[in-house]
């Protein structure tokens, strides 16, 4: 589904706007872009929203709301990301309709079959290292994790947390389908050669399927 993944994040973004950071995100080869904005106010959400779901619609790339269903669906974004505390996967699921593609975070195995059997499109694994931008996140769990619900699951596992150019390859060797970053490109001077380093090194590692 995704190769690179990237998570906006505007207080490390160097005064770029979440839409300008989404729109060289994707030009640097990112897949898709979550919106994420913990602090924002509704009206300022939906509006960097709708201009992201706009510049992922001309580039033909995934867009998805982070918590938001409401800002999801009024922004027509490919989908939205639930945590653990947010709404149901099967709420959410009858408010969007069977169209819209919904991530959930996991941490464990238990909670990604149970995402997987609610009717989760994908999962967020982690935090896999370290990471300050998700502090309220389980920190390190480390990729034993992500090679383990790789082999329970059927659906699109994305790694997520503390990764960076350094170990974005062990992520995939560990059974990731791809990764998500957020400083990793949203802080850096050039998101967009940033994001063509960081996919060119998931590309590098990722296993070939041999063609029929």
């Amino acid at each position: 589904m995704f190769d690179l993944y990237v998570v906006t994040d505007k207080g490390l973004s160097k005064g770029r706007t979440d839409a300008e950071t989404a729109r060289l995100a994707y030009e640097g080869g990112a897949d898709a872009v979550q919106l994420r904005m913990k602090n924002a106010d509704g009206a300022e959400m939906l509006a960097q929203a709708r201009e992201i779901a706009a510049i992922a619609a001309e580039m033909d790339r995934f867009f998805f709301v982070d918590d938001r269903v409401d800002v999801a669906i009024a922004s027509g974004a490919d989908g939205v990301h639930l945590g653990q505390s947010d709404i149901p996967v099967e709420v959410a699921r009858e408010l969007m309709g069977t169209d819209a593609i919904i991530g959930v975070s996991v941490q464990t195995v238990e909670q990604a079959i149970r995402a997987q059997e609610n009717g989760a499109d994908y999962l967020g694994v982690g935090s896999i290292f370290t990471t300050s931008t998700k502090p309220d996140a389980v920190q390190a769990i480390g990729l034993g994790p992500v090679f383990e619900i790789r082999q329970a699951v059927d659906i699109p596992v994305v790694a997520i947390g503390g990764i960076n150019r350094g170990n974005i390859q062990d992520v995939i060797r560990a059974g990731a389908d791809s990764a998500a970053v957020v400083s990793a490109v949203v802080a850096q001077d050039d998101p967009r050669a940033a994001a063509h380093e960081l996919r060119d090194l998931i590309l590098k590692v990722r296993p070939h399927v041999p063609v029929d």
